[in-house]
């Protein structure tokens, strides 16, 4: 006796309410062959097997689900099909379905194509099959993609839920005069009172509520509480100025605005200059640039800090787990595995921000990279090259930009920043670039479209015995501030050898003593007063190797030829 469980899947919902569906067809069809196989003695099992509404090219289907358990439970022999993409249309999850299949010496029929899994013929035929059916989905999935690409172009309406102010007649969206003033009082209410809560608060006060939505089987959603979240989508949204947006591109849409350019511009400035007051206080005297966007290559945020050092403020990015006292990584609680921290992540701000501000500087200034990033956004070539020339004009601005104005942008641009063993990796929002140069402010910028990666070669470096770490980059010298402790150093090592160089017979002990140092110190630290004259002039000017520190310079044992002590010290 041979089990055969018959699976049936229709990609849409349309027509499964008739009383004989698709479904129903492609099941016939199976018993049919399965009758024709009684002399083998073939079965078919009552239970029934059907995915209706779901895709081929996803393995979360119930039905398929079911039907794979009940194969490794070796409840099932064969698994019989009307057509090969019923069972899937993606190639990759067809090898995993075979796999489980061959585990349990299950076999797979198509009704209407002849294959047999348990040879290597058959899974070749199979294999081809499978991907012809892959590029079919991939190919139809694209001209759903344009399609939806030149109606918005043209204006049109795609469909969806239509916001408050609209509801859709004849598959254009159209004015609902009631709820078209209650979008205007918002917009109005926010320029008055400049705060999203307040609105919300007074919205609240007065009963005004979310858009109900009816859908066709009489579900009621929405007609709610008009949230912070859905206040800030509602006074971004581009259709109450009459437009569509697809992908970081504005077109000119096919039905009325609601609210007019003036009032648009008003809200969108105060909106900018709200999330501006938010990321930035007021009273900062040194803001972190990055703070939000960080994190280590272990996945745990780096959060600014600072300490104050003889009146001085250094600040840094510290991972958060160093910040709670924890040295492993992973595990919950008491159980899990757990990992060590390889060394800790105690950054300065100034070299990892210096790092991330001009490797965005580059991308903005760099003709050739926005012409390609803007061209398949613009409207038309005159405004590709405008804004081409806009992205360059802000890179040349940039240094003199305000911390406020430097933390709008790089949270509007940056998804996420990584500091890796060996480099920066800086994680850019694409669509963010187009309205960065476009000059439009956006509180909120959305992750779900397309991004791509800036890789900034750094090393992180131990200096001396501290537990911090510096990011090194290859232009991050001509940028780096002179290290305080190394000069301080140096100046010693001079009055030293000045002392020395006086020749009054004082003895080494006696000018020691003089200085309040021991000998022994002092012989180690008067050697430095006669390094060769580059290193000194790279210490004086911050160009020193980066892990070069005080201690280390100290303790050093230098020869008395002037390249070797560049080559012991490290210098290029």
């Amino acid at each position: 006796m041979v089990r055969c469980a018959i699976y049936t899947r229709k990609s849409s919902e349309e027509g499964l309410e008739q009383s004989f569906n698709s479904l129903d067809a492609q099941r016939e069809a199976c018993e049919a062959y399965v009758a024709s196989q009684k002399a083998e003695g073939w079965i078919v099992l009552p239970r029934m097997y059907d995915d209706g509404g779901f895709s081929g090219g996803t393995m979360e289907r119930p039905a398929l689900r079911q039907l794979l358990a009940d194969v490794e439970a070796k409840l099932i022999d064969t698994v019989v099909v009307y057509k090969v993409d019923r069972l899937t249309r993606a190639l990759g999850d067809f090898a995993k379905i075979v796999e489980v299949f061959d585990t349990v010496g299950a076999s797979f029929v198509s009704v209407t194509q002849s294959f047999n899994t348990t040879t290597s013929m058959g899974r070749l035929t199979l294999n081809m099959l499978l991907s012809f059916a892959q590029f079919e989905r991939e190919v139809t999935s694209e001209r759903i993609r344009d399609k939806i690409a030149a109606s918005k172009a043209k204006g049109m309406w795609m469909g969806g839920r239509p916001p408050l102010g609209y509801e859709v007649r004849d598959r254009k969206l159209e004015i609902v005069e009631a709820e078209a003033q209650t979008v205007q009082h918002i917009f109005e209410r926010y320029v008055q009172l400049g705060s999203v809560l307040e609105v919300g608060e007074e919205l609240a006060a007065a009963g005004i509520t979310a858009k109900r939505h009816v859908s066709a089987t009489g579900n009621v959603t929405g007609g709610g509480v008009l949230g912070r979240g859905a206040l800030y989508h509602l006074l971004q949204n581009r259709l109450y100025r009459g437009e569509i947006s697809h992908k970081g591109i504005i077109y000119p849409g096919q039905h009325a605005a609601i609210i007019d350019e003036d009032l648009w511009d008003k809200v969108q400035e105060l909106l900018a200059e709200n999330r501006v007051e938010r990321a930035v206080r007021s009273d900062a005297a040194a803001p972190s640039l990055l703070a939000g966007l960080v994190r280590d290559e272990d996945g745990i945020p780096l959060t600014p800090s600072h300490a104050n050092k003889k009146g001085r403020r250094y600040r840094y990015y510290v991972s958060h787990d160093l910040i709670a006292g924890r040295k492993d990584v992973g595990g919950n609680g008491d159980s899990g595995p757990k990992r060590r921290r390889s060394s800790a992540r105690r950054i300065p701000a100034t070299d990892l921000e210096a790092i991330v501000e001009r490797r965005i500087t580059q991308l903005l200034g760099d003709a050739s990279a926005m012409d390609t990033l803007i061209a398949p956004r613009a409207r038309d070539v005159e405004e590709r090259r405008a804004l081409v020339a806009r992205s360059i004009d802000l890179a040349h601005r940039w240094p003199s930009l305000s911390p406020a104005e430097k933390i709008a942008s790089l949270h509007q641009l940056v998804k996420e920043i990584v500091v890796i063993s060996d480099a920066v990796s800086i994680t850019i929002r694409s669509d963010a670039i187009l309205a960065l140069a476009r000059g439009d402010a956006d509180p909120h910028p959305h992750d779900d479209g397309e991004t791509f990666n800036l890789l900034v070669p750094a090393t992180l470096k131990r200096v001396g015995m501290e537990m911090r770490h510096l990011v090194d980059a290859p232009q991050a010298h001509q940028n780096r501030k002179p290290d305080h402790s190394l000069l301080r150093l140096l100046a010693r090592a001079q009055r030293f050898r000045d002392l020395i160089l006086e020749g009054d017979g004082t003895s080494i002990t006696e000018l020691a003593a003089a200085s309040a140092v021991t000998p022994s110190y002092f012989t180690r630290i008067v050697r430095l007063g006669f390094l060769a004259p580059e290193i000194t002039k790279a210490i004086l000017d911050g160009d020193q190797p980066i892990e070069l520190s005080a201690l280390q310079l100290s303790l050093a044992r230098l020869p008395m030829d002037w390249s070797e002590q560049r080559r012991s010290l490290g210098f290029r």
